[in-house]
């Protein structure tokens, strides 16, 4: 028996999965969480030794678990937290913080190519807006800014890449990546999958401090000399945390459709060979590589989904942990009580379909019975409501009559949020047998990188666990609820 071992690199924590090689079932996983740091308002970091650490230990501690030896793992795919910006040397050794994409730190650059007229030429070639979410203006940063990058850029000592390009450097020593993550950096041509020159010269990011561009399902690579794995594993699968989640949600042919809760939110459709152009501030981008043919999807992203639900933990402590706000929120029996009350998660922004990068959190509406289980419920409120806006500019943009979403995440679990986005969203929310898809999209990928399995045969992988339908007394209140969230952003945020 083989196993295939799926590294998720998520914005909070690392998770090791387990599948095995010949059903496709997954063993086991182990997560480990790390430190989010906020050195001022609006900038995220990550330290990215803390990030290697739990590679490095949740591989070992999923091994020893299950009473395996490296050499029993076949294949490695790799899923990460897409536009989270990296610098690292000739070495590996990180040179810099990593730079998080819920980072708003470029804003006032993006702002200054916005008023250069810069806006639709990048969107052109590039399916995104100019945005601090993406990679480009944060590896600028790094270059004007930070001491250890310009030093190391002098040496041509100088690696950039997001978080699965240090990954698979550290694992094998190669310095590549692939389309579905280069697509988010601002720096890809989405008709060639390359780098594009103009567009290097327009953010002043060396083509040499990148990394070369494989196809998404491939050998990049083998293990090299680390301590808690053998030489000589092949990393054959990469793709970013929400292309993966579609993968594994069996998203493969045109018109499939997810969204994944995770700390934000992001609804991604498949486009099969089409690149779709939105005009409801959605985002063209791959969705995967294959035998040289790219498929795109339009995305809608929220910044903030889990994320919303861990500040209440850690900030106001109104919970202990994170699955705790279901029964806390359930506790609301009068909806009347909520009508006005608003939870606006916006703490890094907003993404689609508005694209505010100057955006603040808000709770609007207190009263002096206001407690803890109505700003609870008014979170998983806000996080719906977020999504729904997703879900209204795909209704837009596609004129398809979207009645079903597939979802996928840690949040999933929660099923007082699934009644609420069915409800608001006026869809079937399907819920299926894996839940930790980005993983199992991963492994997948590998799988067919490896020769395992093929595309194919991924239908038949995907299994559905249950399913929330709208209800008739939340459908009319959150009619009203819809009304008052748009009018809110219009006045607070437009």
């Amino acid at each position: 028996m083989g196993f295939i071992l799926s590294i998720d690199q998520g914005t909070t924590g690392t998770t090791a999965v387990l599948i095995d090689s010949s059903s496709f079932e997954l063993i086991d996983k182990i997560n480990q969480e790390f430190q989010q740091i906020f050195p001022t308002p609006g900038w995220v970091e990550h330290d990215l030794n803390d990030i290697w650490s739990t590679i490095e230990s949740t591989v070992q501690e999923i091994l020893k678990k299950n009473n395996l030896k490296g050499t029993d793992i076949e294949c490695i795919g790799i899923t990460n937290q897409r536009e989270t910006t990296c610098a690292f040397d000739n070495t590996g050794t990180p040179l810099a913080n990593s730079i998080v994409w819920q980072d708003r730190r470029t804003s006032s650059f993006c702002k200054e190519l916005r008023d250069k007229d810069l806006s639709e030429k990048v969107k052109d070639k590039t399916g995104l807006p100019l945005d601090p979410y993406f990679s480009a203006t944060k590896m600028h940063w790094l270059l004007q800014n930070d001491i250890n990058v310009q030093n190391a850029h002098k040496k041509d000592d100088l690696k950039f890449g997001t978080i699965d390009t240090f990954l698979l450097y550290k694992l094998t020593g190669e310095h590549k990546t692939e389309p579905s993550n280069a697509s988010r950096t601002l720096l890809m041509d989405l008709e060639s999958c390359q780098w594009d020159q103009e567009l290097l010269e327009i953010f002043e990011i060396p083509e040499n401090t990148l990394p070369k561009i494989h196809q998404s399902f491939s050998v990049f690579g083998k293990t090299k000399n680390l301590s808690f794995l053998p030489d000589g594993i092949p990393v054959t699968g990469i793709l970013g945390d929400q292309q993966a989640a579609l993968f594994g949600q069996a998203g493969t042919d045109t018109g499939d459709m997810k969204c994944t809760y995770g700390t934000g939110a992001f609804l991604l459709l498949n486009t099969g060979k089409e690149k779709q152009k939105s005009h409801y501030g959605l985002l063209t981008t791959v969705a995967y590589q294959t035998d040289r043919e790219t498929y795109y999807a339009l995305e809608g992203s929220c910044y903030i989904a889990g994320a919303a639900v861990q500040w209440l933990r850690d900030n106001l402590n109104i919970i202990e942990n994170s699955p705790e706000i279901e029964n806390l929120a359930d506790q609301v029996t009068d909806l009347e009580q909520m009508r006005y009350l608003m939870f606006m998660p916006f703490f890094t922004g907003i993404g689609s379909p508005y694209w505010n990068a100057e955006a603040k959190g808000a709770i609007l509406g207190l009263t002096r019975d206001t407690k803890r289980s109505h700003i609870a419920r008014a979170c998983l409120d806000g996080i719906c409501l977020s999504i729904n806006d997703l879900v209204d500019a795909f209704r837009k943009d596609t004129n398809l009559s979207i009645k079903s979403l597939k979802v996928d995440g840690g949040a999933v679990s929660n099923n007082l949020l699934m009644n609420i986005q069915s409800s608001v969203s006026r869809l079937e929310i399907v819920k299926p047998r894996i839940i930790e898809t980005t993983a199992f999209g991963a492994a997948l990928a590998a799988a067919i990188g490896s020769g395992i399995c093929t595309i194919d045969k991924i239908k038949e992988l995907w299994h559905k666990d249950k399913s929330f339908d709208p209800e008739k007394d939340l459908i009319e209140f959150y009619n009203q609820k819809k009304g008052t969230w748009k009018r809110t952003i219009e006045k607070l945020f437009n």
